[in-house]
């Protein structure tokens, strides 16, 4: 199962950093969780931060990428770099790939791929995620949800809907912290107030969802699609 993956930019050219960070941002199954154009203060910062990989510049100063992945060593970096000489060095430090510059997105994108597939192969799939509900801490298995929808009665809780047509009430939660929880192939933002499992979708339109399921056995549901959400929907379907 792939995740979402978080990770550290380190470039000591601001404008390179920028650049690098908007490709990253255009990525979907990646998130940006810091920035850094000094490499002392990248490793200060490290142990109080969250992350999945780096992407990091070779040629600093003060110190280079390939010392600073010897000091990260056991998490995965990709190198992004003007110079086709440091290549052999990136790669026996095990490096996840060697990135030259210009950065395009899809050479980026493919060396993402790289991280995911190698990070799966260490990290246990995940099947159900522990939660707070209105009946206290549940087991809410990902094959169980059909989708999870803002509650009417308070906007802090979400209600899921399961495939066998029961409700559980999730107490007091995001949508963001959802989305983190969620596998991101699995689960998609259909709008503001909604989050669907993709394999209920039977077909959609424009701004429209037919579902797989019904609320009376009959008629099938249909959800609403939001214009801010209809691009990374059709990314999510076009994969399934």
């Amino acid at each position: 199962m792939s995740t979402k993956l978080k990770c550290l930019l380190l470039d000591d050219e601001l404008p390179g950093l920028t650049y690098l960070k908007m490709l990253c941002e255009q990525i979907p199954d990646l998130e940006v969780v810091k920035s850094f154009n000094n490499p002392v203060v990248f490793l200060n910062e490290i142990p109080s931060l969250e992350f999945d990989l780096c992407i990091m510049d070779i040629e600093m100063p003060e110190m280079n990428g390939l010392q600073v992945a010897n000091l990260i060593s056991g998490k995965p970096v990709i190198f992004t770099t003007a110079y086709k000489e440091h290549a052999a060095e990136a790669f026996d430090i095990d490096a996840i790939d060697y990135v030259r510059k210009p950065v395009k997105k899809e050479r980026l994108q493919q060396a993402i791929e790289k991280a995911k597939l190698r990070l799966n192969q260490h990290r246990p799939e995940k099947k159900f995620i522990q939660i707070n509900t209105d009946k206290g801490k549940a087991v809410i298995f990902f094959e169980q949800l059909a989708y999870i929808k803002a509650s009417e009665i308070d906007s802090r809780d979400k209600v899921a809907h399961l495939i066998d047509g029961s409700t559980i009430v999730l107490k007091n939660i995001s949508f963001k912290s959802l989305k983190a929880m969620l596998p991101t192939e699995d689960f998609v933002r259909i709008n503001k107030k909604e989050v669907i499992a993709l394999k209920i979708v039977k077909l959609f339109s424009f701004d429209e969802i037919t579902t797989t399921i019904s609320t009376d056995g009959k008629t099938p549901l249909k959800l609403s699609l939001g214009e801010v959400y209809r691009e990374v929907f059709l990314q999510r379907v076009r994969t399934v």
